[in-house]
């Protein structure tokens, strides 16, 4: 039986190479992606870095992948969590827990060439690059899906991987709920004249937080929180005075901010899709659920949706089901359900508590990061979300 994914950024390859490696090639995989992972306008292989938690290295190496990305991963041994201008910090360290590393930070432009060149070898795997999806017929056994290069495709199952703005996943007629955070976020990466130490951090301010994560060649990956209604100022800003802006609200940990790289902008909100699954369509990662990236949670939480897809689809392949059928697909949604509205739960009331400047809840919350700091047990908590030891 056929699968088509839609959507070859990481949740559309880990997706095919995780069914591919599970099936043991039994099953027939059509992947459909519109840009080659090499161009550096591809949305899903660009410049970004994103922080990939110990859970989500261990699911990477059951399914063979991981010894392939690592080498365009750098370790995070500690993370380093505070709010400017309070004394509340709290410090995690890998040694504490008794790992290597609490987590890993992969480059994601590297990591798109690895994906496809293990894609070429995939047994079952068949690549569609680049073609993009234009039309979509789905009948009661299965559906075909018709390409801008005039191909054709049947599938029992069509996955929706190809981001938040989906026009697959809006033809079928999948809604979303929206919360606008009425912020933009900053991507770049930059250069500081104490090396990062694989230290992470996480930083709150009054305008919003920003996050440093470590990366080759003593740099750190940069995601900045800042108001959209200044985006036009924050935009303007040359490279020194973006350093200047950024040394500012980010403190002296890693001493000067020298250079920063090419900056990207983009606006955040939640989206969460009403429905994950319709007929003959699964929904996988950021057209499930885009989330503000203060936890750096949202690629963590789409390879579990990867994961349990692929389980459950190989499953349904062992029982001789059909793969698109609703009790396969509502099996997969009924075990993603209780992990997504935890994440997105989390996540969002991070961005309520962090940018709310109530006095008496700003002194509640710096209590609460001291006791934290002084209270294993309470810093035990954090670091199991921060390792990713979360079931599917």
């Amino acid at each position: 039986m056929s699968i088509t994914i839609i959507g070859g950024g990481m949740a559309g390859t880990t997706l095919a190479l995780a069914i591919s490696h599970m099936s043991r090639g039994a099953l027939s995989i059509d992947l459909v992606e519109a840009l080659n992972p090499e161009s550096r306008d591809h949305p899903g292989f660009d410049t970004r870095a994103v922080a990939l938690t110990d859970g989500t290295r261990r699911e990477l190496t059951a399914i063979g992948l991981w010894s392939a990305l690592a080498p365009y991963t750098t370790p995070i041994t500690q993370v380093e969590v505070s709010e400017k201008g309070h004394l509340g910090k709290v410090c995690l360290r890998a040694r504490d827990y008794h790992v290597p590393a609490l987590g890993y930070v992969l480059e994601l432009h590297a990591a798109g060439k690895q994906l496809f060149d293990l894609l070429y070898q995939a047994p079952g795997v068949k690549l569609h690059c680049p073609a993009s999806f234009q039309n979509i017929r789905r009948e009661k056994d299965g559906s075909f899906i018709f390409l801008n290069n005039g191909v054709a495709l049947n599938a029992k199952l069509v996955v929706v991987a190809d981001g938040s703005q989906s026009p697959l996943a809006a033809q079928c007629g999948i809604r979303w709920r929206q919360w606008d955070y009425q912020q933009i976020a900053i991507i770049a990466n930059i250069r500081t004249t104490v090396p990062h130490g694989g230290t992470a951090f996480e930083r709150f301010t009054p305008q919003g937080p920003l996050a440093l994560l470590p990366i080759s060649r003593a740099r750190s990956a940069l995601v900045w929180c800042l108001p959209a209604a200044h985006a036009q100022e924050i935009t303007a800003w040359h490279e020194e005075q973006f350093c200047q802006k950024l040394q500012q609200a980010f403190g002296w940990s890693l001493g000067r901010i020298t250079t920063a790289s090419e900056r990207r902008y983009y606006p955040l909100r939640l989206r969460t899709a009403e429905q994950h699954i319709s007929h003959r369509i699964a929904l996988v990662g950021n057209v499930a659920q885009t989330l503000h990236p203060i936890a750096g949670q949202g690629f963590n939480l789409g390879l579990r949706d990867v994961m349990t897809l692929a389980e459950t689809l190989v499953q349904a392949e062992e029982k001789k089901m059909d793969l698109g059928a609703y009790a396969v697909l509502l099996a997969y949604q009924k075990r993603r359900q209780p992990d997504q509205s935890v994440i997105i739960t989390i996540t969002d009331g991070l961005i309520h508590l962090f940018c709310n400047r109530y006095l008496p809840l700003v002194a509640v919350r710096n209590i609460g990061m001291l006791a934290m700091a002084y209270i294993p047990s309470l810093r035990t908590g954090l670091a199991r979300k921060t390792l990713g030891w979360v079931a599917r």
